[in-house]
């Protein structure tokens, strides 16, 4: 499984073809918005017009083939929790303002779009075409380390019956280990999380900071959950490297807007 970037109507996005459920992550191409939300902003609660805002939403679900007025949001806070969307939960996004605090969005709901946010997180989708499930999950260091990754896998076998072995994975653009560096609580997190198995994602830099490989971390998360690992995608795209293609917190100190990761049923 390889990612693939398409440009339809001068959206640009990412997305895997083995998927298998109409799904985009986002770049900052293609859109109506101004100044340092330039152009296709995808963060409802950074500042932007909210109208601008939703033309970008109804411009990229287009090109993705998603249901821009069945969006799922959530308020994400850099937690492990995983929450389940029925149907009553379609529209929670632009149209109607979240009630919830998660990370992580699970349905087997035909025609909800769920949705997570990043701009150097982690965003994370996963589909089981078996048992037609699908998840959409927000990691940043601290979500890593907590396993938001195998919450997820977790909830879809636990609820929807789902086998590990038949969930294909795609973890989107984010900030690389070329460009993440940190101090000492970011690695330490990690090996008190997974051990000895996390040291080959930390290298160690002069002046006792960190270079940490999210996108490795997670990849093991899911294997760990059962995951074939030749089912797991990796984008190899640096959202701080390419801040010109997609919005980095740490490149901009925060005056930026987000990209968003889609998927529906």
């Amino acid at each position: 499984m390889e990612f693939k970037e398409t440009t339809v109507n001068g959206v640009t996005y990412s997305h895997v073809p083995e998927l298998g459920a109409a799904h985009g992550f986002s770049t900052r191409l293609g859109g109506v918005s101004e100044g340092i939300f330039a152009t296709l902003n995808l963060g409802a609660n950074r500042g932007d017009d909210r109208e601008k805002v939703r033309e970008n939403y109804r411009r990229f679900c287009a090109a993705v083939g998603t249901d821009a007025d069945h969006m799922v949001f959530s308020s994400q806070v850099h937690g492990d929790v995983v929450r389940v969307c029925t149907a009553a939960d379609g529209g929670l996004g632009l149209s109607r303002m979240e009630d919830y605090e998660a990370d992580g969005l699970v349905t087997d709901v035909p025609g909800l779009c769920l949705v997570v946010f990043s701009a150097d997180c982690l965003p994370l989708l996963l589909h089981d075409p078996v048992r037609r499930v699908a998840a959409a999950v927000h990691a940043g260091w601290r979500g890593t380390a907590l396993g938001i990754a195998e919450r997820a896998v977790e909830k879809m076998r636990d609820l929807y019956g789902c086998d590990p072995g038949n969930i294909r994975a795609a973890i989107g653009p984010c900030i690389s280990k070329c460009c993440f560096e940190t101090d000492e609580d970011v690695p330490n997190a990690m090996t008190a999380a997974l051990g000895a198995g996390a040291l080959k994602f930390i290298e160690m830099r002069e002046g006792a900071k960190f270079r940490v490989d999210l996108k490795g971390l997670n990849a093991l998360r899911l294997e760990r959950a059962g995951l074939d690992p030749e089912r797991i995608a990796v984008s190899p795209e640096c959202t701080a490297c390419r801040s010109d293609k997609y919005w980095s917190h740490r490149v901009t100190g925060g005056e930026r807007g987000s990209q968003a990761a889609v998927i529906q049923l």
